[in-house]
Formats: structure tokens, C-alpha cells, sequence
């Protein structure tokens, strides 16, 4: 299994504003996580592309069992704080404002994806379910809960607005008595 790592150091930029960007290559394939981050309009992105890059050479010359290069996936990625430059800024009446101009440490660990795990299959169908499976299983209960709900909402409705016709029947047959 292929794993490769890379850190840039004291990249200049807010941690909060590269995680944005490492928020979105979490988890995905490596060509997919490049062709993101190259149309990303954040300037830690092409930091970030940086990083993705070298960990991807670092991948490959780890290889040692021949593994798939396009089977790489992101699977970690994260951005620490490091050292802030403290600078002053002159401002009105002999004061100082300060700046801090901060700095992240940006890291990215690519993995192989595992082979597709073979199912075992009996007379009856699978023998175990997929996650798929399952998902489709409870969507599936919450739109039964959902129409449940509407169809008792309408009920309700249509209570409310008989009982209110009714209530006017009532009303023009006491004004017509008068």
C-alpha cells in the first residue's frame, strides 16, 4: 500500500483560511483534488497544490510493491499554527496599532485506495450489505415518514375547512329562520 507525506512550513497565510482549502480535497482522488485546487480562487490554494504535489513524489518513490499511483486519494490533510511576525503600525496621536502577520505549517498524507472488497454472494443475494445499501434503506424510511406526515397535514386541512364551511351553513340557516 502506497503512503506518501509532505509539509510546507512557515507558509504565510491564516491557519483558518488554509483549512477552507484543505476542507475541500479531504478525502477526494488526487487528480480530482488537483484540478480543484487549481480552480480555487484562494491564494492558500496554490500553497496547498504545493504540498498535494510533493506528496504524490513522495508516494511514488516509496512504492516498493508496485502499487497504482492513480488509486491515490488524499487522506489526511491539516494546517497548524506557526510563528507570528508582530509588526507596528503607526497610528494617530504617537499611538501604535500592532499587526500580526501569521504564518501556518501545511500538511497532506496521500494513501492507496484498497482493492473493491469482493462480496460474497449466497442463493438468497448478498451476504452482507453494503453502505450504499443501507443508505438507500433509510432514505427510503424517511420519505415514508415524510409522506406519512403530508398525508396528515392534508387531513388535518381538510377537517379544519369543513368544519369552517360548516360553521357558515350553520350561520345562513339561523340568519334564514330570522
Amino acid at each position: 500500500m502506497i503512503e506518501g507525506q509532505a509539509t510546507a512550513r512557515y507558509v504565510r497565510g491564516s491557519v483558518q483560511k488554509a483549512k477552507l482549502v484543505l476542507d475541500l480535497i479531504r478525502g477526494q482522488n488526487v487528480d480530482k483534488a488537483l484540478a480543484t485546487l487549481q480552480f480555487c480562487r484562494k491564494t492558500a490554494a496554490r500553497h496547498v497544490s504545493k504540498v498535494l504535489r510533493s506528496a504524490i513524489a513522495n508516494a511514488q518513490q516509496r512504492e516498493v510493491g508496485g502499487g497504482d499511483v492513480d488509486r491515490l486519494y488524499v487522506g489526511s490533510c491539516y494546517a497548524n499554527q506557526g510563528p507570528s511576525l508582530k509588526r507596528i503600525r503607526a497610528a494617530a496621536m504617537g499611538r501604535a496599532f500592532r499587526i500580526t502577520k501569521r504564518t501556518s505549517h501545511l500538511t497532506v498524507a496521500v494513501k492507496e485506495r484498497p482493492e473493491a472488497a469482493v462480496v460474497a454472494v449466497t442463493v438468497d443475494g448478498p451476504a452482507t450489505t453494503s453502505a450504499s445499501s443501507r443508505r438507500a434503506s433509510k432514505t427510503a424510511g424517511r420519505a415514508k415518514r415524510k409522506t406519512v406526515k403530508r398525508k396528515t397535514a392534508k387531513v388535518k386541512t381538510a377537517e379544519t375547512q369543513t368544519s369552517g364551511t360548516d360553521a357558515k351553513k350553520a350561520t345562513s340557516v339561523k340568519k334564514a329562520d330570522e
